[in-house]
């Protein structure tokens, strides 16, 4: 009996510094049974609202991977997994303050972001380009001399907008909008003449119009194409080595192509429209060596 309680006594003492040992976000999880997942509401379809007003979409799923693996970890079975809306403006402020935990949306991971925030391994890859009226015959990034263009504020996308604007001497008059839905109705209502953003999420705005043949999508990119990914803290090693691991793990899994075929290339609520979008050649070679690198040349296929 009295090995038995010594024991005892070393499993607990055990467990007790396993627990003290936990630090920033686990150790924030821990002590609030609580998970808090960002998302944007019109961001289809890696995160949006449904027809219930749910959040629903291809990050959120891959998110949902990570929250289910802290769970375990943290022995929390019922762990609290709470959705807070977010915008491109204030994502990385709720990040940095502790009011979300996981970004689970389309956000670009590039070295400028990397200085306050941290990312998990690339869940996308995709280019900056821009959407216009074929009527327009608006076909080149030199056409939109003296045009206004829209784009989302605090983006990726307006950030080298306004670079090649400046570069190039095009005169450009840049608007920035809240969120895609304000911007897409923009270019609808011709007051923008185009409207620059993540070439997928540009297919996925001209499939929801009212009218998709009216729109095209620009060949000249404003940038290589850049990987997304799930923004974390930084200086959080614990944290993102369950998120490293937990989506190393997916994406070398056939069950990324199901998640993918889900949200790119089936039906996808509220209203069922497919955006027949095929996983690209190099987002499926990125997926086989998983990466959070924030270079666009680590991507590039051989």
């Amino acid at each position: 009996m009295r090995i038995w309680g010594i024991l005892l006594t070393a499993v607990l003492a055990a467990n007790a510094a396993s627990a003290e040992e936990l630090t920033g976000t686990l150790q924030k999880i821990k002590e609030t049974n609580r998970i808090a997942i960002g998302f944007q509401e019109s961001s289809v379809p890696f995160s949006y609202l449904d027809g219930n007003q749910k959040p629903v979409g291809y990050a959120l799923d891959i998110c949902a991977r990570i929250a289910e693996a802290v769970k375990t970890e943290l022995r929390l079975p019922n762990l609290t997994i709470e959705t807070v809306p977010v915008t491109s403006s204030n994502r990385i402020p709720l990040m940095t303050n502790g009011t979300i935990d996981l970004l689970c949306a389309s956000t670009t991971n590039n070295a400028e972001r990397q200085k306050l925030v941290a990312f998990a391994n690339t869940h996308f890859l995709s280019a900056t380009r821009f959407a216009a009226k074929k009527s327009l015959s608006i076909d080149t990034i030199e056409d939109l001399k003296g045009k206004t263009a829209v784009a989302i504020a605090g983006s990726t996308n307006i950030a080298q907008l306004n670079k090649v604007n400046v570069e190039r001497k095009l005169g450009i008059n840049i608007v920035p909008a809240k969120d895609q839905a304000e911007a897409f109705l923009m270019l609808e209502t011709d007051r923008a003449q185009a409207y620059v953003l993540d070439d997928v999420q540009l297919a996925v705005a001209i499939a929801r119009s009212k009218d998709p043949a009216a729109y095209a999508i620009s060949k000249d990119e404003f940038s290589k194409p850049e990987p997304f990914g799930i923004m974390l803290r930084k200086d959080d090693a614990p944290f993102k080595a369950i998120a490293d691991r937990v989506t190393a793990q997916l994406y070398q899994s056939p069950d990324i192509e199901a998640i993918y075929r889900k949200w790119f290339e089936s039906p996808v609520p509220p209203i069922g429209i497919n955006f027949n979008y095929p996983m690209p050649s190099a987002l499926r070679a990125a997926f086989k060596k998983p990466s959070s690198s924030p270079d666009p040349d680590a991507y590039v296929l051989n």
